[in-house]
């Protein structure tokens, strides 16, 4: 028998890096030389689509301030020679658009109340509460949705003289926010369709009643669903022309966009007064995009990311 001499070779050994510090990891070459030409391209786009989105606002701005000898020597398109910093003033004195603000903002912010509870309320028993004829029900409110304000008007014209609501903001305000409602109700019985029944469960377990269940686990999850749902209510009763024309007929309850529309009659225009007229319009809903852009746009991505 002979023996084996040979000395047994040992395992590699793996550098490992001292404790407390990182293994240096290996550098990766990079693939993309910098920005290529196609995100220059959507670059270009996205600015000319904000600068034609933001060329009529500058016009507006722009023409309110000329003088109406200006606007017809040199065009709408053209710098002002000599600014008009009175025209506001006079549009805002001949509309008396102190009323008409705190008209639009009153029935708008209680249009946003109404239609967001009942919708709330609406949602809760469809989407949570799984009713009969759950189908049917969202079939009706979508219905409501589709029908024009033209096959409406009338109706809603001889219905409000019945009941003596005709010429009032509240009568208004109820018949917008129970209008809005239906498209809320539409929409949050979709969100709570796809509600974690685990929640809803462990909370009646816990002896939770449904409004416990609704103000302290339903409401707070569906924040940012409603507050999108805040903001298109606000801006659309801010925008309704239709209804007011026809239900608020006095100079004390008309809103925003009927008084700027008595600026231009039949035979007279006066172009600077106009732009004046809708840059006094559409501040309001920019100082109103500025306030709530924050929940708007958590609103609209909170569904973007679980």
């Amino acid at each position: 028998m002979t023996l084996d001499t040979t000395t047994p070779t040992a395992p590699p050994v793996r550098e490992t890096a001292p404790p407390g510090h990182a293994a240096p990891k290996r550098r990766r070459k990079s693939t993309a030389g910098g920005r290529g030409p196609g995100s220059y391209a959507v670059v270009a786009a996205v600015t000319v689509f904000v600068l034609a989105f933001l060329a009529p606002f500058l016009v507006i701005l722009v023409n309110s301030f000329k003088t109406s000898a200006d606007y017809r020597a040199n065009g709408s398109l053209s710098w002002p020679e000599q600014w008009n910093w009175g025209i506001v003033g006079d549009v805002w004195a001949r509309v008396d658009f102190t009323q008409k603000l705190i008209n639009s903002v009153q029935i708008s912010l209680g249009v946003v109340v109404l239609a967001v509870v009942l919708a709330l309320f609406n949602a809760y028993a469809i989407g949570i509460g799984r009713i009969r004829w759950r189908t049917a029900f969202l079939v009706f409110f979508l219905g409501v949705n589709v029908l024009p304000q033209e096959g409406l008007v009338y109706p809603v014209y001889y219905l409000f003289k019945e009941l003596g609501l005709y010429d009032g903001k509240l009568g208004y305000t109820i018949l917008v926010g129970i209008t809005y409602s239906a498209f809320g109700t539409y929409l949050l019985s979709s969100v709570f369709s796809s509600f974690p029944k685990e929640l809803i469960e462990a909370a009646s377990l816990d002896g939770a009643g449904r409004w416990t269940i609704l103000w302290r686990i339903i409401l707070p999850m569906s924040w940012p669903t409603l507050s999108v749902m805040c903001v298109f209510f606000f801006v659309w009763s801010w925008n309704e022309f239709l209804y007011p024309l026809v239900l608020l007929i006095s100079n004390d309850n008309q809103t925003v966009p009927l008084g700027l529309s008595a600026m231009q009659g039949q035979y007279t225009s006066n172009p600077t007064a106009l732009s004046a007229a809708a840059l006094l319009g559409v501040i309001p809903m920019v100082v109103f995009f500025l306030i709530f852009q924050r929940s708007l746009t958590r609103g609209v991505t909170a569904g973007a990311v679980k």
